[in-house]
């Protein structure tokens, strides 16, 4: 029994050890270089964290890499996943939440969302934003069996998180919803189509529950973005 006590405190540090989160590195690895792009550098409403973008080299277009590090005080935080291009940020206003709006090739952009958790931004979602939204789109009843789309495909943040998009003329709760516009084309169409696709189709995602809807008021325009074609002159 007294060897099992003496033990006790040992073996409750061994288990505090394995519990605990892995510590950050303190910034990115050797090869890695902070821009010097301003378009690329974001602070959060509260002044508290400030979004480092670094990128590292390559001789081949595909082989360029850049990661994005969030600094808070001393402690820097990678917000993954490695990309291979530059990203823009936003924040909501009580600086909880930040959406990564990230090009992924010519005309094709993905959603991340990060949550400000223990002082450092996490993934906060399994899948990717845009993936969820994605998945949403082909499981509504209307959209269901949309063909699906591969080339030029798109998640957008619509702009105004930071206001609670008071300008499409709502009252929503303030830092609560985000509004994502999806688009895409499909390679193959009409000789006397240009372009047919999706065209900016509108839902919301509840940053509180994790779900979402489509107001009545993108009723009419989702229905015109299931139709969108250019048609050549």
């Amino acid at each position: 029994m007294t060897a099992f006590c003496r033990a006790a405190p040992w073996l409750a540090l061994v288990l505090t050890l394995a519990t605990a989160p892995a510590i950050a590195a303190s910034g990115p690895p050797p090869g890695f270089v902070l821009t010097d792009n301003a378009d690329l550098a974001f602070t959060s409403p509260d002044g508290a964290t400030r979004l480092e973008q670094y990128m590292k080299d390559s001789d081949d277009l595909f082989g360029v890499k850049w990661q994005v590090w969030a600094r808070r005080g001393d402690q820097m935080t990678e917000l993954k996943p490695e990309q291979g291009y530059g990203a823009g940020f936003r924040f909501t206003n009580d600086s909880q939440w930040l959406v990564r709006m990230q090009k992924t090739g010519s005309g094709e952009h993905d959603l991340f969302l990060y949550h400000l958790e223990n002082g450092a931004f996490v993934n906060a979602t399994k899948k990717s934003l845009s993936d969820l939204a994605w998945a949403y789109f082909y499981n509504r009843p209307e959209t269901k069996h949309f063909a699906k789309l591969d080339f030029h495909i798109t998640a957008n943040l619509v702009k105004g998180t930071e206001e609670g998009y008071r300008w499409l003329g709502v009252d929503w709760p303030d830092n609560r919803y985000l509004v994502i516009s999806l688009g895409g084309e499909y390679d193959k169409h009409p000789k006397n189509t240009a372009m047919k696709g999706l065209g900016g189709w509108q839902c919301r995602y509840d940053l509180q529950t994790g779900k979402f809807d489509v107001p009545a008021m993108f009723a009419k325009e989702n229905a015109e973005a299931l139709k969108w074609e250019v048609k050549r002159q």
